[in-house]
């Protein structure tokens, strides 16, 4: 009993912490929690948090606040992961729903996730080093502006417009249209990228410059596609969290401008029973993030792509790890279908 009792005093300091940002004391324990308990007893089980090592005092003040430790039994105790309100989850539909493409999707997804949480939120690019080239299309716009489109295999679509110094036709569209098709279909785009890179594709009969633009849009286009990349959104959050990094924030905006760093962060994550990863403080790895946590998860069919919210370790984890599982899943369902 004495076991449970003191894991209600831990989620109670932790809930007031993140709330208030100030050291909790028993006093204010009784006041705000009904824990059935007198205020000698909360003292007690305080005195036992601390020898634990799950709280401390951070200064000569009554109060405590959690350690890392302490957090990360708060967390591996939160059980049932409550659902979002109905208006959180009308704002999900509302915004993804609109959505164009996956470039577009992905932005609104971090958008959305960092107003959710006030963390940075993050997500990686899905890797397609295994789509290929289905389709490739021309749409003429003006005399001298056309569209480039091209389709994957995994149904992802990305667009060019492209400007022409002499004037074409809409025939002559369709025609190298054609001509791209039989020397590029089925190519996996990121062979398409190394292809195009060595100028090893040579289309005789046709406009060599109008050629060479698209060649190299093309390019671009597929290295696009295979590239491991992160979008993020919300880094002004964690500057008004400064507060929350008593060292410096200076390591945390350091850390986040590399792509290397986060994409090596999401590959090592693991999740647990709940389907979710919570990395908190030096359970990174990564000195710039010692003071920092995220929270993520696994989206879409392949494994290795997660999105999620990097925060300080005083971050509200019940309503991070609600929010962040509920995106992922909306967004999975977008790109199932």
């Amino acid at each position: 009993m004495s076991e449970l009792r003191r894991l209600d005093v831990l989620r109670a300091i932790v809930e007031d912490y993140v709330q208030s940002r100030e050291p909790v004391g028993s006093k204010t324990l009784l006041d705000r929690h009904d824990l059935g308990v007198s205020a000698a007893t909360i003292r007690n089980d305080m005195a036992a948090l601390e020898d634990e090592g799950l709280i401390v005092a951070p200064h000569t003040s009554s109060g405590r606040v959690p350690t890392e430790k302490g957090y990360r039994r708060f967390v591996d105790e939160i059980g049932e992961i409550k659902p979002l309100s109905r208006a959180e989850r009308e704002a999900i539909n509302r915004i993804m729903d609109t959505s164009q493409d996956l470039e577009e999707m992905l932005h609104s997804t971090v958008r959305l996730l960092a107003k959710l949480t006030n963390q940075v939120a993050m997500i990686q690019v899905p890797q397609y080093d295994t789509a290929a080239l289905r389709h490739i299309e021309l749409v003429g716009l003006s005399r001298h502006q056309f569209l480039l489109v091209l389709i994957a295999s995994n149904g992802s679509v990305d667009q060019r417009v492209l400007s022409t110094a002499a004037p074409f036709t809409d025939e002559s569209l369709a025609g190298l249209k054609n001509t791209l098709l039989e020397a590029l279909a089925g190519y996996q785009l990121s062979e398409l990228s190394v292809l195009l890179s060595t100028h090893s594709v040579e289309i005789p009969g046709q406009d060599q410059d109008l050629l060479g633009e698209i060649l190299a849009a093309l390019r671009e286009m597929a290295h696009s596609a295979t590239e491991q990349r992160i979008v993020m959104a919300g880094t002004a959050n964690l500057a008004r969290a400064g507060g929350d990094f008593p060292l410096s924030i200076t390591p945390v905006l350091e850390a986040l401008e590399e792509q290397v760093v986060l994409l090596k962060l999401f590959s090592e994550l693991e999740a647990d029973s709940r389907g979710l990863s919570v990395s908190i403080g030096t359970e990174t790895h990564i000195g710039e993030l010692s003071e920092a946590a995220v929270v993520a998860t696994s989206y879409g069919s392949d494994a290795r792509n997660k999105l999620g919210v990097l925060g300080p370790t005083r971050m509200n984890y019940p309503s991070s790890m609600a929010s962040v599982r509920a995106v992922a899943r909306y967004l999975s369902r977008i790109l199932a279908n």
